[in-house]
Order: structure tokens, then sequence, then C-alpha cells
């Protein structure tokens, strides 16, 4: 019988759960010293992604770094929604962006897409600005940062804005509270802040038939629609068991 791996009982007893994968991609990344200085950032409580340097999203490898909001597997559903019946040469945006891992996982697959992000963290804007073309990321408060010319021209507007109320933010993981900036969390007091100013502005930008894809909670659904609703568009919630995703979908269908 193999000896015991004294890493994986190191990372296991720090409490992760996927130890032996942890082990592997930490000595993948570093070896001597370095690599002793990764597994006690970690056991400290680090995301591993951080301590990494990329996340694994939707296929791809994206860069992250200290601070900004590691992509969730749960965002994938974002992906998959924007992409439906996406038409040639779309212009597709997306606000609150962190480090633009939908915007280029949807660029990934495709590449006649005209993708733009926007975000008003300058940390997230500038690891963003590694996983898409730097022009295409644009520093700012939500459609604030976006060009004129793409009023009334957005296709496909796909978010992950802050959705967590303010008062639960101390229940979240601490790899998420205490490692990840705050405005990335936040939704304020229900958190729909972010998501009904979105909502509240969406009409101007899109085309006729463009769709809003914003992501939320099983239990914020009902009131994540009724934000897109209020605006006129015509909503659907979308729940993806095996990813624990939910997200809606709001088409603006003009008259």
């Amino acid at each position: 019988m193999p000896s015991p791996d004294p890493l994986v009982a190191r990372l296991r007893a720090a409490g992760c759960v996927f130890a032996e994968d942890e082990a592997a991609l930490l000595r993948d990344a570093a070896s001597g010293a370095a690599l002793e200085a990764l597994i006690a950032r970690r056991i400290r409580g680090e995301p591993l992604e951080t301590l990494l340097g990329w996340a694994e999203f939707a296929g791809l490898r994206v860069a992250v770094a200290p601070g900004v909001f590691v992509p969730r597997r749960r965002s994938e559903l974002l992906v998959e929604l924007a992409l439906e019946g996406l038409p040639k040469d779309a212009v597709v945006v997306e606000p609150c962006c962190g480090v633009g891992a939908i915007a280029a996982a949807i660029q990934a697959r495709r590449s006649d897409a005209r993708v733009w992000a926007s975000d008003l963290d300058p940390d997230a804007v500038a690891v963003a600005r590694r996983n898409l073309p730097p022009h295409a990321v644009l520093e700012g408060d939500l459609f604030e940062a976006l060009p004129r010319e793409l009023l009334g021209r957005v296709d496909v507007l796909v978010a992950n804005a802050p959705y967590v109320p303010s008062d639960e933010i101390a229940f979240m993981p601490a790899e998420a509270r205490e490692h990840e900036h705050r405005m990335a969390l936040d939704g304020g007091a229900d958190g729909h802040a972010v998501q009904a100013r979105i909502a509240s502005g969406c009409r101007a930008w899109l085309a006729p038939g463009g769709r809003v894809v914003i992501e939320t909670s099983e239990r914020q659904a009902e009131r994540t629609a009724s934000l897109l609703d209020e605006q006129g568009l015509r909503t659907r919630v979308v729940r993806d068991e095996d990813r624990d995703g939910t997200a809606v979908v709001g088409v603006f269908a003009a008259r």
C-alpha cells in the first residue's frame, strides 16, 4: 500500500474537500520554497484559483488575481443562455464583468461576436483585459462606461451582478467574504440593487429582439424577473440543477 501523501493530508486537515486535485495543481504551479509558500497561503484559506493565477471556466483557463471575484461554475449557465440563437456579428455586453470570464467564453465560441465588458473595480478591469481584447474592457459604472454607438444595438446583455443581500455576506464561505472585494458580492439590502439598475437602463441599449441574461439565486428569481417585467421584457427563469445555477432571461420585443 503506498504511503499517504503528506501534502494531501495537510490540505485535507485544512478543510480542502478536493485535496488530491489541489495537491497536484499546486505541485504543477511551483516547487521547493515557492510551493511551500503557496501551501501555507492555501491552508490560511486563500482561494486556490488566486494561488494558481487562473480559474477553469466553461472550458477555458481565465486569469484571476487577489481580491477579484473568482468565476463560479454556475455562471456557465449564462454563457449557454447568451449563445442561444445569437445572431451573426452580434453585439454582446457584460456589465459587472469581474475578470470577464463570461464574455471570454462567449468570444471563444463565437469569434464573430463583438464583445464588450465593463466593471467599476479597477483591479477586475486589469485582469479582464488579460482575458479579453484590452480595448473591449472598460472601467466604469454599468452602462456609463460603454461607447454611445452601442445604444440600441446590443443583442445580448449578460450579467452576474452582485446579488447577495448585504446582511448575508457574513454567512458566505470565507474564501469569498475574506478574499474577494465586497463590491463584487454586495447586492444591497435585498440583493437586487444592482440588478434593478441594470433592468432600468437596459431598454435603451438593447436592439429589437435583444435579450438580458442575469444570474440570480433560486430564492430571488421571482423578484429578478419582475424587475425585467416592469421594463416590458418577456421573461423566463432557467434553473440548472447540475451546476446549481439560476438565471432570468428577458427579451425586448420592440413594438
